[in-house]
C-alpha cells in the first residue's frame, strides 16, 4: 500500500496553509506552497510540538514552540534549536486526491 489518499485539493486551497493529517499513528502535516503539495512527520524534532501548528512561508515550517525551521521539501532542519531533520514523503495529486507514500 505505497500510495494512500490523504486530503483533497479543495482543502488546501491557498499557499502557506497547513492541514494536519492522522493515517493510523502516522501523524504527518500537509503543506501547500506555490501551488505545489508536500509532506512531513508533523512533529519537531527538537521538542514535542505540532508543526500544522507553526508558520509556513517561502517553503520553510516554524515550529511554534521554539522557532526551528525545517524545508518542506527535504526536511532540512535550517536553524537552532533543531539539529535532526524532520522525515518528508513523496506527494503526488491524481484528479482532486492528494496521496503520499509512506514508506518513501
Amino acid at each position: 500500500m505505497p500510495w494512500t489518499k490523504i486530503a483533497t485539493t479543495d482543502q488546501l486551497e491557498d499557499d502557506d496553509e497547513i492541514l494536519p493529517v492522522s493515517i493510523g499513528q502516522t501523524q504527518l502535516a500537509l503543506y501547500r506552497s506555490e501551488g505545489q503539495f508536500f509532506a512531513s512527520d508533523n512533529v519537531c524534532t527538537h521538542a514535542y510540538a505540532l508543526l500544522s501548528d507553526g508558520f509556513l512561508e517561502d517553503g520553510c515550517i516554524e515550529c511554534p514552540l521554539h522557532q526551528a525551521k525545517f524545508d518542506i521539501r527535504t526536511g532540512r532542519a535550517l536553524c537552532a534549536p533543531a539539529t535532526r531533520d524532520i522525515r518528508v514523503y513523496p506527494v503526488r495529486v491524481d484528479n482532486n486526491d492528494i496521496l503520499v507514500d509512506l514508506e518513501g
